[in-house]
């Protein structure tokens, strides 16, 4: 499995068992040290990850931090750790701070298993930032987020790399969050900037105000809107890039008369994670999908005589995933997550290999 399908599997695991997880002890060895294991550390090995690493900090003895990775006997990355769903306040990261101080780790994590902070020290060096330049959740993640978390990993860690990045990382998560806020609830100093050509002659008072605010709110989300459904449409035309030249995801919309159909993100997830579920079975490019209004068809080859699986994700109160018995009669099971499929990934891969007796006597002939 690929770097990603690691995280989705953990994913799915953490999901499921978070709310029975009650000791940070527990959300160590559940959650953190795998996660861990899957940036390549040995969890295993003190020499590359020390559990309970003392140092003695100014007249503090015996000072601890839970996780230190090492390379060549020095720490690099240091973890503190907390309960599953606890506060994650900088406050809560004074050992992390004094420890950081004293050792020549650049990075400081502080997470609850959840959630990982990732610190260093952008704004005066050697002292650990009060904010985090990358935050990374593991049951929420997009791609860009696994590209940064994979800098971290044993096999492409470089101090300069990460350092060189992590300054613009982190002032974009900033105006991304704050554009976000402006998006859902526009603050009066945005209308007033946006609106302030429009106006004229008009003054700016509260009805005016009320009625610019609703109206900015309603551009940001058609704006966000037609952008999400331009990259969609770029991606379901198969002139944007040479099947033979390229791996991305092949897709053709069903019934192409009706433009109401449109592939929604979460199709376009559950796409990519029975891709990632089949990849060791065949190449991905035979893995196809057909998006119609009531659901997202899953084919080997576009072919509709070898469904694979059908993502019904149009009702937006469940997701529900039809997967096929050995009767080719669709079963309809319930979804907490899209990446609740990787828990029916038997059942595909069982599916898939059902059509490859087919290929083979066609072979023959």
């Amino acid at each position: 499995m690929d770097f990603i399908d690691h995280l989705r599997v953990l994913s799915s695991r953490v999901a499921a068992n978070k709310d029975n997880i009650q000791t940070e002890e527990a959300t160590k060895n559940a959650m953190i040290m795998p996660l861990i294991q899957i940036l390549g550390y040995n969890v295993f090995d003190p020499l590359e990850v020390t559990p309970e690493l003392v140092a003695d900090v100014g007249t503090k003895k015996g000072e601890k931090v839970d996780y230190a990775i090492l390379k060549d006997g020095k720490p690099i990355i240091l973890f503190e750790c907390k309960k599953s769903g606890a506060d994650l306040h900088v406050n809560h990261a004074s050992q992390l701070f004094r420890y950081f101080h004293v050792t020549e780790a650049r990075f400081g994590v502080l997470t609850n298993g959840l959630v990982y902070k990732f610190f260093s020290d952008l704004e005066q060096p050697n002292k650990m930032d009060a904010k985090p330049f990358f935050e990374f959740n593991i049951l929420e993640f997009k791609e860009r987020d696994v590209e940064e978390l994979k800098k971290f990993a044993k096999t492409a860690f470089n101090l300069d790399t990460i350092l060189t990045t992590a300054n613009d990382l982190k002032y974009t998560r900033a105006i991304q969050n704050r554009l976000a806020e402006w998006m859902t609830s526009p603050s009066e100093e945005f209308v007033r900037l946006v609106s302030s050509d429009l106006l004229g002659n008009k003054q700016f008072r509260p009805a005016v105000r009320d009625q610019f605010t609703l109206i900015t709110k309603r551009a940001f989300e058609q704006l966000v809107g037609e952008r999400i459904n331009e990259r969609l449409k770029g991606a379901m035309t198969p002139e944007s890039a040479p099947a033979a030249e390229t791996d991305a995801p092949v897709m053709a919309a069903e019934n192409t008369s009706q433009p109401q159909v449109v592939t929604s993100p979460d199709e376009l997830e559950g796409f990519h994670t029975v891709r990632a579920i089949l990849r060791s079975l065949v190449s991905p490019k035979r893995i196809m999908m057909r998006d119609a209004q009531s659901y997202c068809a899953i084919l080997l080859d576009d072919n509709n005589r070898k469904p694979i699986c059908r993502l019904r994700f149009n009702n937006t109160q469940k997701l529900r995933l039809g997967v096929f018995n050995d009767k080719k009669e669709e079963v309809q099971v319930s979804l907490d997550s899209i990446d609740d499929i990787f828990n029916h990934a038997d059942q595909l891969k069982a599916t898939l290999t059902s059509y490859q007796p087919n290929e083979e006597a066609s072979a023959k002939e």
